[in-house]
């Protein structure tokens, strides 16, 4: 799974920060000074691997997605209508879950576009947005203007966003027929990455 870039963290009530990279940041600048101080032994390594990759490749053919694991059920209150939106609604079906608040302002970015390709899909795939840490009339005046359609979940107190480690917004999973987690995104999505993601929920 790969990050997508998003705004800086000052975005968004604090305890939910908008971008995991600084971790990720570090990590990757450590890694280059390790290189760097041993690059004729990761030199070797890399070629290595690069041939074990090759007879794989060869002789398996195209590797199937990796699922990640199950995705937790949920069942919250449905934003600006009576009833739940829950994930067993979708049994059987595989299923695009995204996470996103009014306040944040990727999902300002992201929100219309996954609104405007849900009505394209006509109904061919089943998309379920996830309110968190929001206020309900913010949040119902947020979906309602970007022109959401889609079920849409309210969950202010951030329990569904616990249960799948979301600690920041916006992030979208994509799960198969059996809710297992095929892909999952951070920050605002694409209209490519959506067809790419739809394939992964497909193939597995």
């Amino acid at each position: 799974m790969r990050a997508i870039s998003s705004p800086p963290a000052e975005f968004g009530p604090p305890g939910i920060p908008q971008t995991p990279r600084e971790i990720a940041g570090d990590g990757l600048r450590s890694s280059w000074r390790f290189a760097g101080r041993h690059k004729i032994t990761a030199g070797a390594v890399v070629v290595f691997i690069a041939a074990i990759i090759a007879v794989s490749l060869l002789t398996t053919g195209a590797s199937a997605p990796k699922v990640d694991k199950n995705a937790p059920p949920f069942a919250v209150s449905a934003l600006g209508r009576p009833g739940q939106v829950s994930l067993s609604e979708y049994a059987g079906k595989p299923v695009i879950v995204n996470f996103f608040a009014s306040w944040c302002y990727p999902c300002q970015q992201e929100t219309p576009l996954l609104a405007a390709w849900y009505k394209q899909q006509a109904g061919k795939v089943a998309l379920v947005g996830l309110d968190e840490n929001d206020v309900a009339a913010s949040a119902e005046k947020f979906t309602a203007a970007k022109g959401v359609t889609y079920p849409t979940g309210f969950d202010p107190t951030m329990i569904v966003a616990s249960a799948y480690s979301v600690d920041a917004l916006p992030q979208t999973f994509f799960l198969n027929t059996r809710h297992q987690i095929v892909e999952h995104l951070y920050g605002p999505v694409t209209r490519a990455e959506l067809t790419a993601g739809m394939a992964l929920m497909s193939a597995s």
